[in-house]
C-alpha cells in the first residue's frame, strides 16, 4: 500500500494540479480571462439563482384550450372519416361535456359509421407500471342513434403531460438562445413549468420570449371588400377580420385559408433591410413549404397577402412577383431587440398551448453577494475548526490530512468549474459538508493505524495496515452516501439538486484524496525518515 510507482505519483499530483489550476480560474477577473489564449481554459464556476440574481417564473399551462384543440381536432377526424366513408352526418360539438355527437342522416347506416369511428378510439399509450393501453376517447351510441365521442380523464392527463413536455423543450430552445449561463426548465406537478434564468435581470424579456405561443401562419388578404365594410355588413364566408399589433390595431380581412405556416420554418434570421437599413428577420422554408409559397404567390401577383404571427398581422406587403427561393423576410418597424427575439421565437417553434404566468420573483445580485459571503464565512469557519482538530488530535499525520482537505477543495472546485455545474447556496453548504466528511475517512485510517500499533506491529507494518483495511469501511460509507446524493438529484429540484451535485462531486474527490494523496504523503515520509515510531 506504500509502494508508488513512478507514473502513479505523476499522475496523482497532475490531477491535483488541474484541479488547483480550474479552481484558481475563479480567482481571475473577467477581463483578465477574456485576453487568455483559446487553448487556455477560461470559464468560471457557474453560480446559481440565489447566488448571482436573475429571473424567476412559474408558468402553467391553459389545460382547457389544451382540451379545446383537441376536441377541435378530433372534430375533424370525424368529419374526414365520414366524409370518406360518404356516409352523411352532423356533429355537434360539446366542450363543456368534452364530447362530439355525431347524428347520422341514414339511419341505416349508423352502424357503418360507428365501424369507420372505432379507428379513433384505438389506444395511445401503455403504461409502464402495468402495460394497460390507454383510451383517449370512448365511442358510444345513443337509443336515438347518435353516436357520442368523448375524451376520458386519462386521456386528457396523458395529452396535457405530452403538451408540458413539448412546451418545456421549446421553451428550452428559447432559453438558450439568449446566450445565459445554465437555465433552469423544469416540470412542476402536472401542468406547471418552472423558469430559473441567473444573470438576467429584465423579466419581461424572459416573459415575451417564453409566454408568446409563436404560432406563425402565412395567409391571403380578402380584397373582395374592405374590413370597414365587412364589420359593418357581414364578414364574407371563409374570411375572418384579423387585427394588426400596431398601437391602435389595424383591422385586416384575411382568408382563413393558411398559404403555409410555422411548422415548415426550418430557420429565421435577424437581419438588415439593404434598402431602408431597418430591422428585419429572414426566414426560410423547408422543401414542401417553399413549394407551397411558390405556388401561390404565382397564383396571386399583385395581391396581399399577411404574415400573422399569434393571431395578430406582423404586415401585410403585396405580392410583386413570385417568390420561388423558398425564402423571404418580415418586415414590421422591428428594433434591434425586437427582431432578434422574434428570430428566436420562430427558429424555436411554437409552443403546443398558451401558458399562464403564476408565480414571478426577480432576485438581485445583491442578495446574491450576502449568500455569497455568508457562505464564505460559514466555510472558513468550519474549516478552520476542522483543521485545528486534525492537528491537535494526530499531530504530524494531521498535517498529511489537512495537505490532502486542502486538494480535495481544490479538486471540488475544479471539478464544478470544469463540468460547469451551478453552484448554489445549499451547493456550498454540501461543500462544507464534505469537508467533515474528508476528514472523516482520514481520521478511520488513523485511528486504524493506533489499533494495530497497538497490538505490536511495527511503525510501517502499521501504516500499511491502517490504509489497507480502512478501505473497505470508508468505501461502504462513502457509496451509501453517494447512492443517496443520486437520488436527491434525480427526485429533486432547483436547489436540492444544487446540493447533490457538489456532495456526489465531493464524495468522489474525497474517496480520491483519502487513498492516493494522503497515501502518497505518507508513503513519501515513510520513505525519507524509515521511522520506527509513529507520531500520531
Amino acid at each position: 500500500m506504500l509502494h508508488f510507482a513512478r507514473w502513479k505519483a505523476v499522475l496523482i499530483l497532475l490531477v491535483c494540479l488541474v484541479g488547483a489550476g480550474y479552481t484558481a480560474l475563479n480567482f481571475v477577473s473577467p477581463q483578465t480571462l477574456a485576453k487568455f489564449p483559446d487553448w487556455i481554459p477560461s470559464k468560471q464556476i457557474v453560480l446559481g439563482l440565489d447566488l448571482q440574481g436573475g429571473v424567476h417564473l412559474l408558468w402553467e399551462v391553459d389545460t382547457q384550450s389544451v382540451v379545446d384543440n383537441r376536441l377541435k381536432s378530433l372534430r375533424d377526424d370525424v368529419r374526414q372519416t365520414l366524409r370518406d366513408a360518404r356516409i352523411a352526418n352532423r356533429n355537434v360539438l360539446h366542450r363543456e361535456d368534452r364530447r362530439i355527437d355525431v347524428r347520422v342522416t341514414d339511419a341505416a347506416e349508423v352502424e357503418k359509421a360507428r365501424e369507420e369511428l372505432r379507428d379513433l378510439t384505438a389506444p395511445v399509450a401503455g403504461s409502464f407500471l402495468t402495460g394497460n393501453a390507454l383510451s383517449e376517447v370512448t365511442l358510444t351510441t345513443g337509443e336515438d342513434g347518435t353516436l357520442s365521442l368523448r375524451l376520458t380523464e386519462e386521456g386528457i392527463t396523458h395529452r396535457i403531460g405530452q403538451v408540458v413536455s413539448q412546451s418545456i423543450e421549446v421553451i428550452r430552445r428559447r432559453i438558450d438562445q439568449l446566450g445565459t449561463t445554465e437555465p433552469s426548465i423544469q416540470r412542476q406537478g402536472s401542468d406547471r413549468i418552472l423558469v430559473q434564468v441567473p444573470g438576467e435581470q429584465d423579466p419581461e424579456r424572459v416573459k415575451g420570449l417564453v409566454g408568446r405561443t409563436a404560432q406563425l401562419v402565412f395567409r391571403l388578404v380578402d380584397v373582395s371588400i374592405t374590413p370597414e365594410q365587412a364589420m359593418a355588413t357581414r364578414v364574407p364566408p371563409g374570411s375572418e377580420i384579423v387585427n394588426s399589433q400596431d398601437d391602435p390595431p389595424r383591422p385586416y380581412l384575411l382568408e382563413t385559408r393558411e398559404i403555409v405556416s410555422g411548422e415548415h420554418l426550418v430557420d429565421a434570421q435577424p437581419g438588415f433591410d439593404q434598402r431602408t437599413n431597418e430591422p428585419i428577420v429572414s426566414f426560410r422554408f423547408d422543401t414542401q413549404g417553399g413549394k407551397r409559397f411558390g405556388v401561390t404567390t404565382q397564383q396571386n401577383v399583385g395581391r396581399p397577402f399577411a404574415i400573422v404571427l399569434d393571431n395578430e398581422v406582423i404586415s401585410a406587403p403585396v405580392i410583386r412577383e413570385p417568390i420561388l427561393g423558398g425564402t423571404g423576410q418580415i418586415s414590421g418597424g422591428f428594433s434591434v431587440e425586437e427582431a432578434n427575439d422574434l428570430a428566436i421565437l420562430l427558429r424555436a417553434g411554437a409552443l403546443p398551448a398558451k401558458l399562464t404566468i403564476v408565480e414571478e420573483r426577480t432576485v438581485g445580485p445583491g442578495l446574491g453577494a450576502d449568500s455569497i459571503a455568508a457562505g464564505r464565512i460559514a466555510a472558513i469557519i468550519g474549516t478552520v475548526a476542522v483543521v485545528f482538530f486534525m492537528v491537535v488530535a494526530y499531530g504530524l499525520f494531521g498535517i498529511f490530512a489537512n495537505i490532502a482537505l486542502a486538494a480535495n477543495l481544490a479538486l471540488i472546485i475544479g471539478g464544478l468549474t470544469m463540468l460547469q455545474a451551478t453552484l448554489t447556496l445549499p451547493g456550498i453548504a454540501g461543500i462544507v459538508l464534505t469537508v467533515g466528511m474528508a476528514v472523516d475517512a482520514n481520521v478511520l485510517i488513523f485511528e486504524r493505524i493506533r489499533e494495530e500499533m497497538r497490538s505490536g506491529k511495527s511503525a510501517i507494518a502499521s501504516i500499511d495496515a491502517g490504509f489497507s483495511r480502512a478501505l473497505g469501511t470508508i468505501l461502504d460509507a462513502n457509496i451509501t452516501t453517494l447512492i443517496a446524493a443520486v437520488i436527491l438529484f434525480q427526485l429533486g429540484s432547483g436547489p436540492v439538486r444544487g446540493f447533490a451535485v457538489t456532495l456526489a462531486i465531493g464524495i468522489i474527490t474525497t474517496v480520491f484524496t483519502a487513498f492516493t494523496v494522503s497515501r502518497l504523503i505518507v508513503a513519501v515520509w515513510v520513505k525519507r525518515t524509515r521511522p520506527t515510531a509513529i507520531p500520531i
